[in-house]
């Protein structure tokens, strides 16, 4: 007996535990619980937008800026050391030549370097130098033969500059070994900083090496503007230090998960205020161009800090008046939900539970206590009915069935308008950011500088990619049999990942080398006179041609043709927005995201811009940057033209960006966001609830209403059977008890028989 009354004790904890866990309570208590924290998110978030004095949209401007300058500084470092050290090679290639004819095709080819010099290893003899003197005490020889003894170094001169010393072997059989040597500045190519910004490249102990921008004290005439100097070298120096400690880890654990865009580690500092401006800066180390590659310049250990002062707003503040109004809102509207659905679904559910678990125990003398509304009340009334057929009583007139007007479905779509009555404002109507928003001059100013840095970055990719084949065609002369020449441009197309092929045309237009793939240059034609030109052969893309004419062979020249790709991925810019490159007739060449072939700019105004833009104003053509309002629709745009010497210069092409403005950390659009985030969790968190509610108890309890009505209608056949372990499941078990123990119509007539022949006797 005790062991029976422990399996029955067990099986009803067992019961009870999975209508916990899958009956009408879960629905109702999730729901509590995230309305509850949805009102505590709404308090804290929206009650803490306001207008800030720095907005993060500036800050993370300054963070992209110097992500493009840590971009331009590698390329610059690597494809340096790649141009001295393939010019080694192809010099090495061939028959000895004398050290200053060396120097002189070298620096007629590149005109990168600051100084250029040629030792002989063995004995230390200077051979032959150009440009700048070089430290050339600073070179050990003897370790040249050590592992990375031909690795880039930086030295630091007397007058505090720090070169970058980069080097090449130069060997021919029967010659005595030298070394090529070249040094370069730490300077910023082409990296386009207005008026009040200024920018540095630190060391891996926070040192500045290098800085741009900030005048020297002696070149201002005020001593407001040197205690300014001071101030401003203050601060950078302090921002490096920081920025130095901060690029010491690992860029996975310094980043937000799924930030992706720069792949070395960057951020943003803000500093001191001084004259009613805040100084902000943006650091960025060097990172290779795929991820977990080491390159020459990563392997550095270089920094850059980019650093502008942002007068400050004096009207920001932060009002949490709304938050706290939203949040106190949604506890009463959730309150008022939780307590409906409550009255009026659960309690009548587990009323039900206990009426029906109470008849199949065989109390069956009291009336069953009946819910008043929806599915509850038919289920309650069948029930009575039921009890009165297992005592023999007549029917009451009340137990008539009978359809109610409003059902539990009825009670949840109005508990769900209840739930949308809060979240539909929030997600359509409130804090809207409208036309009137301020967009920060420091984001229009950053759209155009960063703009122009990357249109010299292009124009100055296309002009490497040019020089290249120069330095490549100046090695072949007449004598240069077409197998050498294939050598060359198979080691060229190795080394560089810009060209697609590489071949050379003599005058007749026959090819007689090529690397690569397929030529798309015209057939039968002889080469360009062009250095860089665009044809369309009606393919998918552009095709970019540079040609480079090659000494002494009569029109022949050295030609190849640029990857688009390549030419795209420069593009590719966090913080930019769309990217497009166009001619002279505003044909779009290469962008940042999809596009066809030689289409337009979307939109008159951003061809407006572009043409705005290449107009000269005074030497030669300025960027431009702007702000667009055409309604809600904010938008900043900036253009820059190709502005400079070398191949590329005479392309007119113009680099254009625009972003919209709604996209940016401005506070009103913020704010706009999270209260639309706000709303839509509302939404999400009514949907999912009521939803579970309505599968889970509603759907089945409506069934079952169906199937109570016809046992007491006289259905004895049908076998009810329960869905789920929880309150409509322990229902239907009791009904099914209860169809059990009512009489079929062959006992009722046996029945009846059998009192008739008892009365006759």
């Amino acid at each position: 007996m005790a062991a029976s009354r422990s399996k029955r004790r067990h099986k009803v904890r067992r019961r009870t535990d999975m209508s916990l866990l899958g009956g009408i309570r879960p629905p109702i208590a999730v729901l509590s619980v995230l309305l509850l924290a949805l009102a505590g998110i709404t308090a804290l978030t929206l009650g803490r937008v306001g207008q800030e004095a720095v907005p993060k949209a500036v800050q993370s401007s300054q963070q992209h800026f110097a992500e493009d300058g840590a971009i331009a500084l590698r390329a610059s470092i690597d494809e340096s050391v790649t141009d001295l050290t393939r010019t080694a090679e192809l010099f090495s290639a061939g028959d000895p030549v004398p050290a200053d004819a060396v120097l002189d095709k070298t620096g007629s080819v590149y005109q990168k370097w600051m100084g250029t010099a040629i030792v002989e290893i063995a004995s230390g003899k200077l051979l032959a130098a150009r440009g700048e003197n070089l430290p050339l005490t600073a070179v050990d020889r003897g370790e040249l033969a050590g592992k990375d003894g031909l690795a880039p170094r930086m030295v630091r001169l007397e007058n505090g500059e720090t070169r970058l010393l980069s080097f090449a072997l130069l060997t021919w059989k029967g010659q005595p070994q030298q070394l090529l040597i070249a040094s370069s500045s730490l300077r910023f190519p082409g990296i386009s900083l207005g008026k009040f910004r200024s920018i540095a490249v630190v060391d891996q102990d926070g040192d500045v090496l290098s800085t741009d921008g900030i005048p020297e004290p002696e070149q201002v005439l005020t001593d407001l503007q040197r205690d300014e100097v001071k101030q401003s070298n203050k601060q950078l120096k302090s921002f490096a230090e920081a920025a130095a400690k901060k690029t010491r880890g690992h860029p996975l654990m310094s980043k937000e998960p799924g930030s992706g865009g720069f792949l070395g580690i960057s951020g943003h500092l803000t500093g001191e205020r001084y004259l009613g401006e805040r100084a902000v800066a943006g650091y960025a180390n060097m990172a290779g161009p795929e991820a977990g590659e080491a390159t020459v310049a990563t392997r550095l250990g270089l920094t850059v800090v980019a650093m502008v002062p942002v007068a400050e707003d004096p009207t920001a503040k932060s009002d949490s008046a709304f938050g706290l109004i939203a949040a106190g809102a949604l506890l009463l509207i959730g309150g008022l939900t939780v307590f409906v659905l409550l009255r009026t679904v659960q309690r009548p559910l587990i009323q039900l539970f206990l009426e029906g678990r109470r008849l199949t125990r065989g109390d069956v003398d009291r009336p069953v206590s009946v819910p008043r509304h929806g599915e509850a009340a038919r289920i309650g009334t069948a029930l009575e009915r039921l009890r009165r057929q297992l005592t023999g009583e007549p029917a009451a007139p009340e137990d008539k069935p009978r359809r109610r007007r409003f059902g539990t479905r009825t009670l949840l779509a109005v508990c769900a308008v209840l739930l949308l009555a809060w979240s539909a404002p929030l997600l359509l109507l409130l804090n809207r950011a409208g036309d009137t928003v301020v967009v920060p001059q420091q984001m229009v100013n950053d759209q155009r500088e960063r703009t122009d840095t990357l249109t010299d970055r292009v124009r100055r990719a296309l002009n490497e990619g040019q020089a290249d084949l120069t330095s490549v065609a100046t090695l072949m002369g007449d004598r240069t049999e077409p197998s050498d020449m294939a050598k060359v441009l198979d080691s060229t197309l190795n080394q560089h990942g810009r060209y697609q092929s590489l071949y050379v045309l003599d005058a007749d237009g026959k090819i007689l080398a090529e690397a690569g793939h397929d030529p798309r240059s015209p057939s039968g034609k002889g080469p360009s006179t062009k250095p860089i030109r665009v044809i369309d052969e009606g393919g998918k893309e552009p095709v970019i041609i540079g040609t480079a004419e090659v000494p002494g062979r009569e029109g022949a020249a050295v030609v190849g043709e640029f990857r688009i790709d390549f030419l795209n991925s420069l593009l590719k810019r966090p913080g930019l927005g769309e990217v497009r490159v166009v001619d002279d007739k505003r044909r779009v060449i290469g962008a940042n995201t999809g596009y066809r072939e030689f289409e337009s700019l979307p939109g008159g105004r951003l061809n407006a811009l572009a043409d705005g833009t290449g107009q000269k104003v005074g030497l030669s053509p300025r960027p431009s940057g702007v702000l667009y309002r055409d309604g809600d629709d904010i938008q900043i745009a900036a253009a820059a033209p190709f502005v400079g010497g070398g191949a590329a210069g005479s392309l007119g092409w113009t680099v254009v960006s625009w972003q919209p403005a709604s996209g940016l950390a401005i506070p009103e659009y913020s704010y706009q966001n999270r209260t639309v985030l706000a709303g839509l969790l509302g939404i999400t968190a009514a949907a999912a609830c009521l939803g579970w509610l309505h599968i889970i108890v509603v759907r089945p309890l409506r069934h079952l209403a169906d199937r109570a009505e016809a046992l007491a209608d006289g259905d004895r056949r049908t076998v009810l059977y329960p869905q789920h372990h929880d309150e409509v499941g322990a229902v239907t078990r009791s009904l099914e008890l209860i169809r059990q123990q009512l009489p079929t119509g062959t006992q009722r007539k046996r029945d009846g028989v059998t009192a008739g022949l008892a009365g006759r006797n």
